[in-house]
């Protein structure tokens, strides 16, 4: 029997897996108190700068000896900068699970030329972390936005370890719990869990990370762009809102705006609630459907924010064509926008499950994935 076309749409159809969702309570008009046309070097200025810093000290938790510095170029310039600052003292281990984490291995292999190590898993697989050696510097990716598989924890690190831990976190930051004392260097962008403006990282270091840079260069020359120390010494005034260059300051308001909103939802441990709730949402709807899975083989690394599905019905033999049908029939009844699968990921879907996404537009949009089915797979 044919599904019949559900009555109620989701209030909010943006699923976006980046630049993601605005809080719920977005509202230009709360960006008013931007100091438009000032210097970022004005007080005013540094101190919306510093604010941002620590506030994202506060509701992550990150530990008072660490370094949180705004950065260009969002998560990717953050996370160049830090490989293209740190790595080539010691081998590499370089860990990939999907298309981000197999970008920064083509950085380290092709580019820098640095002794290493490549570990991949196929998409919906993870590579065995227990396995690396972490005598030497280690690069990963904490949850795999393009293929929705996570990090279960942080237990396979150990806390001796002599080498690295250079963690791109863009899409777990917020909605995961990170164990500090396991990262080295975590780097994340505005655009993901908190629904943040994009081209903006943070680059966040542990006093290992801090020790290195300043007593280690690097064989190759780093533009301006990267450059972290001066005179061997760490160039503190990054850390403290003095930028390498021009921010936005009405993406800084944002952001500000967005922790805020973070607070007001209990700061970190309701934002992975929030996530949480979504994302069990789809896991209900999975269970009741046998036409559609996760792409992440196993429940315990499956992520709570950029939730990648997969269909499964044998009548289905055109895998990219159907799942591109899907998603524009969802995008066209405006119930569900961008949830196509990343270009290079398997087909499918990708649905963003993030704290600034409403339980209520998940449970709303699904109904409309089932009838979506039901028209593509029956013509």
């Amino acid at each position: 029997m044919a599904i019949e076309q559900p009555a109620a749409r989701p209030a909010n159809p943006r699923f976006s897996s980046g630049p993601c969702a605005k809080p719920p309570t977005h509202d230009l008009a709360k960006l008013s108190d931007a100091p438009l046309g000032r210097s970022h070097r004005a007080a005013v200025g540094k101190a919306k700068l510093l604010a941002a810093i620590e506030e994202t000290r506060e509701i992550l938790g990150v530990p008072a000896d660490y370094k949180i510095g705004i950065v260009p170029a969002s998560d990717t310039g953050a996370y160049e900068m830090a490989m293209w600052s740190l790595l080539g003292e010691r081998p590499a281990q370089m860990v990939a699970w999907e298309s981000f984490g197999a970008g920064w291995v083509t950085d380290v292999v092709k580019q820098l030329k640095i002794e290493a190590t490549t570990h991949t898993a196929d998409y919906g697989e993870i590579v065995d972390m227990g396995a690396l050696n972490y005598d030497n510097d280690v690069c990963f990716t904490w949850n795999g936005t393009t293929s929705g598989v996570r990090m279960p924890n942080g237990d396979a690190i150990p806390a001796d370890r002599k080498g690295l831990t250079l963690c791109d976190a863009t899409s777990a930051a917020f909605a995961m719990d990170l164990p500090w004392d396991k990262l080295d260097v975590t780097t994340f962008s505005w655009q993901k869990v908190l629904g943040g403006e994009a081209a903006h990282g943070m680059l966040i270091l542990s006093p290992r990370a801090v020790e290195r840079l300043e007593n280690y260069t690097p064989a190759w020359p780093l533009p301006k762009i990267f450059r972290l120390t001066k005179g061997g010494k760490l160039i503190e005034g990054i850390f403290k809102g003095e930028t390498i260059n021009t921010p936005s300051m009405l993406a800084v308001e944002d952001y500000l705006f967005a922790l805020d909103w973070a607070r007001s939802v209990g700061g970190l441990k309701g934002l992975i609630a929030r996530a949480d709730a979504n994302t069990a949402a789809i896991t209900q709807f999975v269970e009741n459907n046998d036409w559609i899975d996760f792409l992440a083989n196993d429940p315990a690394t499956r992520s709570n924010t950029s939730v990648c599905l997969k269909f499964t019905d044998d009548r289905i033999t055109d895998g990219p064509a159907f799942a591109k049908a899907i998603a524009k029939r969802l995008a066209d009844e405006n119930v569900a926008l961008d949830v196509g699968a990343y270009r290079d990921a398997p087909a499918g879907l990708r649905i963003w499950c993030g704290a600034t996404v409403e339980t209520a537009d998940i449970e709303a949009m699904l109904p409309w994935l089932a009838y979506a089915f039901d028209q593509e797979i029956n013509g």
